[in-house]
């Protein structure tokens, strides 16, 4: 049980984040904030952080994750609300299981800078396949106020895109975490730091490195998409090709990722808590310039940390109680 020791913190801080946004007028909405950036962060590093891979087209994961809970509200609401919202999610994981299985079936079989420079273009292309092809509404994407009001009425859209998008946010974040936990005491974690640490000797030792990284991307991309449903589609109510497909989400993942500390449990936690308070506050102190002050104080902290932050702590915390509880 020691080596989920760490989840104990896991948790333990989305109840202290919780209960400050209840409790303190007006820090709700930042404190989603940071649990969407720490999510995003996990469900990144479950493959980036396993095996060192680069995924730049993990955005468009987020976004058919969007647009499968979009075509659930929007086209099918007719079978009533809790069915409408179980396929929603049904959907959004079967779409980002496929198009994970068809990428990471062809660019997977690459290595290092030439399948981070394959993945570049996914987002892209999805985008100009749904826009160009007037899928699901094409450019104009599926707007879904007005069809949940008319549906299910005011004060059910309401409650569902605030407290039951909040708290599927919160859900997907933690079950995301409980993941990492597993797979990192697993088989199958054993076998991704092996092949991140080096691959041609993981594959000497019988690792069949191929199927491994299919694996975690599969989970991680899944993981993606469910966030893109509660974050984006439930949270925002509608879906627009031009802003769900945005790359700087994949950015912003990677970042945090490396900023708390690839391949750890808590390393997303932290990064996106540094990443995203950073990212808010300067915005309200500098408006216009945050991005400006935020990229080099994003610098300063890998180089000062280039293991992650977490990653220096479990350093400075071994052979100490705290050992077992920072991962």
């Amino acid at each position: 049980m020691k080596s989920y020791s760490p989840l104990i913190t896991l948790l333990l801080a989305y109840l202290i984040m919780i209960a400050i946004g209840q409790s303190i007028p007006g820090m709700w909405q930042p404190v989603m904030l940071v649990i969407f950036y720490i999510a995003i962060g996990q469900a990144l590093n479950v493959f980036l952080g396993m095996t060192g891979y680069v995924n730049f087209g993990y955005v468009a994961l987020l976004g058919v994750g969007a647009y499968g809970m979009g075509v659930a509200l929007g086209y099918y609401n007719e079978l009533g609300l809790i069915p409408t919202l179980i396929l929603g999610f049904i959907l959004a994981a079967i779409l980002a299981l496929l198009v994970s299985a068809i990428v990471g079936g062809i660019a997977l079989r690459l290595r290092g800078a030439y399948f981070a420079i394959a993945t570049i273009g996914v987002n892209e292309g999805i985008k100009y396949l749904i826009m160009g092809a007037k899928i699901w509404g094409g450019s104009e994407g599926i707007v879904l106020s007005g069809i949940l009001r008319k549906s299910f009425g005011a004060e059910t859209m309401r409650f569902l895109s605030t407290t039951f998008a909040d708290a599927g946010v919160i859900v997907v974040a933690i079950a995301t975490g409980v993941v990492t936990a597993y797979i990192l005491n697993s088989r199958l974690g054993y076998a991704l730091i092996a092949l991140r640490e080096d691959e041609e000797a993981a594959k000497v030792m019988g690792i069949n490195v191929t199927k491994y990284k299919q694996i975690a991307f599969m989970i991680s991309c899944v993981l993606a998409g469910l966030i893109g449903a509660t974050a984006w589609t439930l949270k925002l109510t509608y879906v627009f090709p031009q802003d769900v497909f945005a790359i700087n989400y994949t950015v912003e993942a990677i970042v945090i990722v490396m900023l708390g500390g690839a391949g750890t449990l808590l390393g997303p936690l932290v990064g996106g808590l540094i990443y995203a308070l950073l990212k808010y506050y300067l915005a309200i102190a500098f408006p216009g310039l945050q991005l400006l002050i935020l990229a080099p104080l994003l610098i300063v902290v890998i180089l000062l940390f280039p293991e992650g932050v977490v990653g220096y702590i479990a350093k400075k915390a071994r052979g100490t109680r705290l050992e077992n509880f920072v991962r």
